[in-house]
């Protein structure tokens, strides 16, 4: 059976480092009944963001200086921020996160809600294994919207398998190739921490986006937190 594992160059840049796991399996990603309430719930998430917004500087804010202090520590490309920053830069400038389909809807809900990156693969689009490491550059990577491939540089921290990049730069862009759609019937939802006061904030955000998937998409949720003295699972 596949595995998640977090390898070794990793926990040496973080080894305070917390992330959940939600396997969603057998799910509806389309589930039409169900749109309107997530929509809601996506909708109240961006409106009550703001509560992460307290400084008048963006980047002190601290959900997201906590982020850039730990994209300083490994290769990124140039502009790279975590996917958590570049929600809350569409809730500062008033342009609020749109739907997409309904895994996405409720890992960005969650996302906005906790201020902790969330993001979402399509686990029978893996290759292998999911690795999360140190890129050793050139993994093929085609990212969301894009038309060309934008390969891993080396020594970036990046979600990997037999065939590539699965996410660049930690959590800043997903590629084509494991993206959640509407034909998804098993996901691999993630949530990430790198700040060791956020523990309780971490363990209820990853019930929330089980229990919203659940409730809205059936199948099952099952959620593993994955630490530094519990690196991998099996998928």
């Amino acid at each position: 059976m596949a595995k998640f594992i977090i390898k070794e160059a990793f926990w040496e840049l973080f080894p305070q480092a917390e992330i959940s796991i939600v396997l969603a399996k057998g799910v509806d990603n389309t589930a039409a009944h169900a749109l309107p309430d997530i929509a809601a719930g996506l909708e109240k998430a961006n409106r009550e963001a703001v509560k992460f917004l307290t400084e008048d500087v963006f980047s002190e804010n601290g959900v997201i200086k906590v982020w850039r202090q730990a994209y300083q520590l490994f290769k990124t490309k140039k502009g790279a921020r975590s996917s958590v920053e570049a929600l809350l830069k569409r809730v500062e400038k008033g342009n609020p996160v749109g739907t997409i389909n309904p895994l996405v809807d409720i890992y960005n809900t969650v996302s906005l809600t906790y201020g902790l990156p969330s993001g979402g693969e399509d686990i029978d689009a893996f290759a292998g294994d999911m690795i999360l490491t140190k890129a050793d550059g050139g993994e093929a990577f085609m990212a969301l919207g894009d038309d060309a491939c934008d390969n891993a540089l080396p020594g970036e921290i990046c979600y990997k398998d037999d065939k590539g990049a699965v996410c660049r730069c930690w959590n800043w862009r997903d590629g084509q190739r494991t993206m959640l759609t509407e034909r998804t019937v098993n996901a691999f939802l993630i949530i990430e921490s790198v700040d060791p006061g956020r523990h309780d904030d971490l363990m209820q955000a990853a019930r929330t986006l089980a229990d919203l998937t659940q409730t809205y998409l059936g199948g099952s949720a099952e959620i593993t937190h994955v630490n530094i003295g519990n690196r991998e699972m099996e998928l």
